[in-house]
This record gives C-alpha cells, sequence and structure tokens, in this order.
C-alpha cells in the first residue's frame, strides 16, 4: 500500500502463522462439533433450502471425484502447504501475509483429516457439513471455504501485480508513465547544454569577414 512500510520478514511470518492457525483451529471445531451433534446423510435444514447441515465424509474432492486414490489428494495438500510455507519467509506484503495465512489454514484443516481421520494414516476421509442446494451440489466444509476464497485472492494480487515484498508492478513504457525528478533534470541539462555549443561556435564565427581575394 503506498504510504506504508513493508513489513519485516518476521512479522510477515507470524501474520501468516497466526491466521493459518486460527483458520485450523476453526475448521476443526466446526468438524468435532458435526461428528458429535449431527446424524450422518441426513439433511438439517437452516435456511431452507438456501443453507442446509449435511454431514458426510468425503474420502475424494470435490463432487466425490477421486475417492479411489484418496492418497493423491494427501500429497496435494502437504504440497501445497509446502509452497505456502516456503513463500512466507520471503514475504513482506500485508495483503500476501494475510492471504496465505488464511489459504494456508484451510489447506492444513483438510489435510489434518486426511491425516488422522478414519480409516487411517494419508487416507482419511474429510468431514464435510454445509450444504447450498440452490448454488451447487458439493458439500463442503470451513476449510474448503478459506482454500477457495484465498485462491481467489491469490488471483487478483496476480492480476493487480502486487510482489511478495510489497512493491506494484509498473509499465514503464505506457503513457502518462511518472519521471524520476532527478532523471528528468539531467535530461534536460544534457539537453541545454547540447543546445549552448552550437550558439557558443556561432558567436565565435566572423559575420563580416571578407572573403579572401585571388592573387
Amino acid at each position: 500500500m503506498p504510504g506504508r512500510r513493508p513489513l519485516s520478514r518476521s512479522a510477515a511470518g507470524v501474520i501468516v502463522a497466526v491466521l493459518a492457525a486460527l483458520v485450523l483451529a476453526a475448521d476443526q471445531f466446526v468438524k468435532h462439533l458435526t461428528i458429535e451433534n449431527l446424524p450422518l446423510h441426513e439433511v438439517v435444514p437452516v435456511l431452507g433450502e438456501f443453507l442446509q447441515l449435511y454431514y458426510i465424509r468425503n474420502s475424494g474432492a470435490a463432487f466425490s471425484l477421486g475417492s479411489e486414490v484418496t492418497w493423491i489428494f494427501t500429497i496435494a495438500l502437504t504440497v501445497v502447504a509446502g509452497i505456502i510455507i516456503w513463500k512466507s519467509f520471503g514475504l513482506r506484503s500485508r495483503l500476501w501475509a494475510v492471504v496465505l495465512g488464511l489459504l494456508l489454514g484451510g489447506v492444513l484443516g483438510n489435510l489434518t483429516d486426511r491425516l488422522l481421520r478414519e480409516p487411517g494414516f494419508a487416507v482419511g476421509h474429510v468431514v464435510d457439513m454445509i450444504s447450498m442446494p440452490w448454488m451447487m451440489p458439493a458439500i463442503f466444509n470451513v476449510a474448503d471455504i478459506f482454500i477457495v476464497c484465498g485462491m481467489i485472492a491469490v488471483a487478483l494480487l496476480v492480476v493487480l501485480g502486487l510482489r511478495f515484498d510489497g512493491t506494484r508492478e509498473r509499465d514503464d513504457v505506457a503513457p502518462g508513465a511518472e519521471v524520476d525528478p532527478d532523471e528528468s533534470a539531467d535530461r534536460n541539462t544534457d539537453t541545454t547544454a547540447d543546445a549552448e555549443v552550437p550558439a557558443a561556435e556561432k558567436a565565435q564565427t566572423p559575420i563580416d569577414a571578407e572573403p579572401e581575394q585571388a592573387n
């Protein structure tokens, strides 16, 4: 943001870690309440068909795709979490720190299910409970919300040209681009100097000089 100093790397790392922990805790808490209080595979209306609770255990991805290869999703989530953590070490942007922190929390939420829930390590089923049938048939959870919103936010930051160090990309050849005052002054000085040289040489040339007479 203009007028703000970039964060130190340690401060950015703290933001990512704290937000990720909060999202992970919220996701696992909601899943705990779901397991303890909701019947499996039964619709519980909250706001009619606009919002419903529907407790399922998902072995695959969205729409239960890939349910026979759960371990692949475990590897994918691990790789994504590792990339986010790696990128967090070079962050100096507040917005990137917030976005990556929330995204990391969502990824860790579902990764925790894959690693620790039944039927076993790395093939655990993800607990889903939120249903909005008017919008889509998929059942999702709190972690999924942060993953989807985080990916959209990442795309927006990339389009806006915000770098991890807090600076923005600028098109140097675009019309109306800002010019460095010092560079502009140097250019003016060079132009003035070039213009004065021919004038000085002209002043040294006799105007009324008579042509040489032939012998």
